[in-house]
């Protein structure tokens, strides 16, 4: 399929699951990249069904949006059986795209659904024009770059291999592991979960500490903070400041991570790198989005040499807002039906977030179950719930898609009461 893409670069959006496609799609992205169920790189995300595949891909091509599909793993040797018909079914799906690492894997995509374009995963270590260039000579349309590259060596890469020979795509934010282009053992040799297939325990994430072995049960902090230390966890990637100089360097395609995120998430950051790619440049509006979901202290990786906060500070995550669910029907009297996620009750001021960057306030008036029994408030998840909503403006009323969240102040306080 080809599309048009909104500006000269594509923005690449993460979606885990089915009922995020459309959040992804509302919110901005010109492409979406999933997984299905076997030989992708997030095992623990819900993830896509074959038939669910099939109707993400009818659904986004319907909205000019491209669909690539993971098959990422390292593949062990039981891993290749039953690899050839699923490429024979992925293949007859007909997506833009395949993102794989294994050069066993990617022999089989060749044979088995040549037809479909081939993308080479960061985890493949590509990080010089030759390798990109071997790469296309194999056949592939497209490498994703490894995470370990300056913006300066990006723009030597491209000058080498031009853009007709192979497309380059590149991380532009979302969380990073510290491993070499992502390839790291420790969830395996603790915990005997391969992040290499899929399974990553995020060992990095933990806390440690020193123990000599003359001393032991006696532990020393490797940096002394008031909530211990994560010496191997990254700070969160962030771009958003730099998309022109990316788009300058030859850049075809931005990656926002994060197929384990939620659909606030999807909607800050997707609106957020939207705009900021529509307008040229980031607005403080953008800032702001990327401030609401949760992340880590934001950082540059290595696109302007060595990382100047390469590792969480004492308060790992941050998070300016709390996500309550996605609008999902508005009746004729104009209640909207939403599968509550946090928390909220009656009187509550929230945040209706717009695709077109639009914020609306609106305070809770009425809360009911789906039998129409009333509430003051709604503290069980995952319920389905019937809310009236009071808008600060008038034609700026909810519509189903719309994500909703209640927006906090540096104190936790909702910052709308």
């Amino acid at each position: 399929m080809q599309m048009n893409r909104k500006t000269a670069a594509e923005l690449l959006l993460p979606v885990g699951e089915p009922a995020l496609l459309s959040t992804a799609i509302r919110y901005g992205a010109d492409a979406v990249y999933i997984g299905g169920a076997s030989y992708s790189l997030r095992a623990k995300a819900p993830n896509f069904s074959d038939e669910e595949l099939a109707q993400a891909i009818e659904t986004a091509h319907a909205e000019n949006v491209l669909v690539y599909i993971t098959v990422n793993i390292f593949a062990h040797e039981p891993d290749l059986e039953g690899a050839a018909s699923y490429f024979r079914r992925l293949g007859a799906l007909r997506p833009d795209g395949l993102l794989i690492t294994d050069p066993g894997l990617f022999r089989l995509a060749k044979r088995y659904c040549p037809e479909i374009p081939l993308h080479i995963s960061t985890q493949a270590n590509n990080v010089n024009s030759e390798t990109v260039r071997f790469w296309a000579e194999q056949g592939a349309r497209r490498v994703v770059l490894g995470r370990e590259l300056s913006l300066e060596e990006i723009r030597q890469i491209r000058r080498a291999v031009p853009r007709e020979c192979c497309e380059l795509e590149v991380f532009v934010h979302g969380a990073m592991c510290m491993s070499y282009s992502g390839r790291c053992l420790l969830s395996n040799a603790m915990t005997g979960r391969d992040a290499n297939r899929g399974d990553c325990a995020q060992p990095c994430r933990w806390r440690y500490a020193l123990m000599e072995e003359t001393r032991p049960g006696e532990f020393y902090p490797i940096e002394e903070t008031g909530r211990g230390t994560t010496i191997l966890s990254s700070g969160d990637l962030c771009m958003i400041d730099h998309l022109e100089a990316l788009v300058d360097a030859g850049v075809d395609s931005l990656k926002v991570e994060g197929r384990m995120k939620n659909a606030l998430y999807l909607a800050t950051v997707g609106r957020a790198y939207r705009r900021a790619l529509d307008m040229g440049q980031a607005s403080p509006a953008c800032h702001r989005d990327l401030s609401r979901c949760t992340h880590r202290p934001y950082t540059t990786g290595f696109f302007f040499g060595k990382p100047g906060q390469s590792l969480s500070e004492e308060v790992p995550y941050e998070a300016g807002a709390v996500y309550l669910g996605t609008v999902q029907m508005v009746d004729e009297t104009g209640m909207i039906l939403l599968e509550q996620k946090n928390k909220f009750s009656t009187g509550e001021t929230l945040t209706v977030l717009k695709p077109d960057g639009t914020d609306v306030s609106a305070r809770i008036l009425e809360i009911r179950t789906e039998d129409g029994t009333a509430m003051e408030s709604a503290p069980h998840p995952k319920e389905r719930l019937w809310v009236r909503l009071a808008c600060a403006e008038d034609d700026a009323a909810p519509e189903p898609g719309d994500v909703l969240c209640r927006d906090v102040d540096e104190t936790g306080i909702n910052a709308g009461l």
